[in-house]
Parts: structure tokens; sequence; C-alpha cells
């Protein structure tokens, strides 16, 4: 039976990395640092509220736009970030993680042929995003720290070159993923000069904006000058309170952004799991008293500081982490020649997955890196540290 030709735009698509390491990780039951979500459970403040909408019966579907309580409070938290007072109704939306509403925006914004400029490393789901759009990839390289630059860094001039390129759009994420850079203020500031003097919105994704480490200060694009009428913010409910099976996202944006990122979102999953909307916002109502947010920097920033430990004990350069949960280290000091083959090996040999950050390039010519994750246990990142003790009896040259 011969099947029909899948379509040309997923042509180029195979299994993420994150898919690949975990079952590679599985398959030799390794510690995995690789892929970027707690093995920890989340809050019972949390947990209970999902609980509670489940025995009130919040079962059936939910508006299109989402629940108007979550809304309430994702314009709740913006406030008191920002500053500024939106409208729940029409300037937030809800979707099934921040993933769909990456999608979304994708589909509502991008005609064919259309550009989004975005940093590279990428993380692994914004270039098919525009692809299944019909648009390209325009990238500006990040580089490592340097004798230069105490961080991940980009070269201003190649930066506005891509805004000369006439993009449609700008996908920016802070933190970073994969390299846990946060964009300071002056760079925000260049980037929304350069978002105004060629007309192009800005999609931020700002999923671990609570996850910031020493003076370092996260800072909504959307909150600048000129910078609220074209910029989308998207975020989501798993990274921050630790439970990323939930897939609630949400866009907050003027609401004539908003109806076009509805627009798709109506024809693609068009309602979100109502009782976990409803749990979501509880939680973020609460947080925003009860100090969780306060514990959660104080118990990653010592998950941070024990892998970091771990990974200087091999003797390998380490970036650390200015924000989210992810860490490097150049392993080309091993006379490694293919990261991505050092870090099926680490798994299979050693035990212990990473993520080679080369699959996160678009371009050739990725630095030697790879990624580790700290949001785990104590006992988690103690076990993959004893095993990369082990780290220099293997030879990764052959």
């Amino acid at each position: 039976m011969t099947h029909p030709a899948t379509a040309q735009r997923i042509a180029t698509f195979g299994t993420t990395i994150f898919t690949e390491m975990s079952a590679l990780a599985l398959a030799h039951n390794a510690v995995n640092l690789g892929q970027g979500f707690p093995d920890f459970v989340g809050p019972d403040f949390v947990k209970n509220a999902a609980v509670a909408a489940v025995q009130a019966d919040l079962n059936q579907y939910a508006p299109m736009p989402g629940l108007p309580s979550l809304r309430q409070a994702i314009a709740a938290t913006w406030a008191d970030r920002t500053g500024r007072e939106i409208d729940p109704l029409a300037d937030v939306s809800i979707s099934s993680g921040a993933t769909e509403v990456l999608c979304n925006i994708m589909l509502a914004f991008v005609n064919p042929g259309d550009g989004v400029v975005m940093f590279e490393p990428a993380y692994d789901a914004y270039q098919p995003d525009v692809i299944m759009a019909g648009g390209h990839a325009i990238p500006v390289r990040l580089y490592p720290p340097d004798a230069q630059h105490s961080g991940w860094h980009y070269d201003d001039a190649a930066l506005e070159a891509a805004f000369a390129q006439r993009p449609k759009l700008l996908l920016l994420n802070t933190p970073h993923n994969p390299t846990g850079k946060v964009f300071s203020a002056s760079e925000l500031q260049r980037i929304a000069e350069l978002c105004q003097t060629y007309n192009v919105l800005a999609v931020v994704d700002e999923v671990y904006d609570r996850l910031v480490y020493d003076q370092h200060q996260h800072i909504h694009l959307a909150s600048l000058p000129g910078m609220w009428e074209r910029t989308m913010t998207v975020n989501s409910i798993g990274k921050t309170f630790s439970v990323t099976g939930w897939k609630i996202g949400w866009c907050v944006a003027p609401a004539k952004l908003i109806s076009a990122v509805r627009a798709t979102h109506q024809w693609v999953t068009f309602a979100t799991s109502t009782p976990m909307q409803q749990a979501s916002a509880v939680a973020l109502n609460d947080a925003r008293h009860n100090g969780y947010y306060d514990q959660l920097i104080s118990e990653y920033s010592a998950r941070r500081i024990q892998l970091n430990t771990i990974l200087r004990a091999t003797g390998l350069p380490l970036i650390d982490a200015e924000g989210s949960y992810f860490v490097s280290v150049d392993v080309a000091p091993l006379g490694v020649s293919d990261v991505r083959v050092f870090c099926r090996r680490l798994t299979s040999e050693l035990g212990v997955a990473s993520i080679p950050i080369p699959a996160f390039y678009l371009a050739p010519g990725a630095p030697a890196l790879a990624r580790f994750c700290f949001a785990k246990k104590a006992t988690t990142l103690a076990a993959a540290g004893e095993r990369l003790t082990r780290l220099h009896d293997i030879d990764w040259t052959s």
C-alpha cells in the first residue's frame, strides 16, 4: 500500500533532542539532567487547588479565551510586576501551554516568506513553528562568555542586519533556554529601539521569569516605552509551580493582538483544561501574598550551587546560569569532536543524561557545550555527581 506523501513543511522535522535523550536515559537507567522538568513535587497549595477544582465539578469545556478567574489572576500579577493595569478579558488569552501559544502566534501573524528574528541557540520548537506558518528564521548568534564578555552576548551589527531584512516578528526568550542568559536592560532597550525603527512585532517567551539569580533582574520587554503596543508576552504555570504536565499557558498583549492569537487558538485546541485553569488562578493569586516566590528562588539557588559544585569538580569550564535552571560545561577539553555523540555516550556509559547545545543552533559552528538541568532533588544531583567522578576514566576521543 502506498501512503500519501507528508506535507513538505514537516519534511525536515525529526525527533526532538529531548525525546531522544530522555528515552536513552530511561533505557540506561541514567540520572536525567537533560530534559527541563522537575523530579520533585509541586507545592501543596497548588495541588490542593487542582483537587478542589475537580471536586467542584469544573470539568466541562472552558470558554475559548480561558477562564475569567485565571485571566484576572494573570492581569493582577502583571500589574504587580509592571505597574500597568490591563484588561483581563481583552488583553489575556489562555492556551494549552506556552508551546501552543507560540505556535498560535506564528500561525496568526506569519505569512509565507515572512522572516522571524530569533537568537540562537534557540529552543527547539521555535523554528518548526515558523516553518509551519510558512516563514523562515533569521538567526542572530549568541556567543559564550570570553575574555571581553562575562556572559552570553551577541554582535549588535548582526542584530541590526537581521532587522534590516524587514522581518515580521522578533522571537525573544529571556531568561533564555538553553544558555541561562538574562537579557540586560541595555540589551532590551536596544531590541526595543530596533523593533520600533523597523516596525517589528515582538514575541517574548518568559516562562522562566521567576528564576533569576544574583544581581540579575528580569525586565519585561513590554514594559519599555513604546513596546506594549507591539509585544506579545508568553508565559505558563509549569516552570514556576513545578507542574509542567498541566500545560496551562497564556499570552498578554493589547486586545488587537490577542484577538489574532485567539483566532488560531480556537481551531487548534479551542479549550484548555478547566480544572487546571482554575487551580492555576488560585496558585497565582495565593503566590502574590504567601511568600512562595521567595521560597522558589531560594530553593533553586541552592540546587544551582549544588550542580555547579559538582560540574566544577570535573575540571571542565562551567558557564553558570543568570536565570532559568540550566548550566553548561565546555567539553572540548575532553577531545570531544561531536557533542551529540558525547551526550549519548555520557548517558549510556556513565549514566548521566545531558543535552547537546549544538542541537539548538540553526547554523553550523556551535560551541562544544553540554547543558545540564538543576530542576532536580538534591539526591538526584548527588547521584549524578557520584557518577561524574568517573568522567575522566573514559576516552572521549574514540
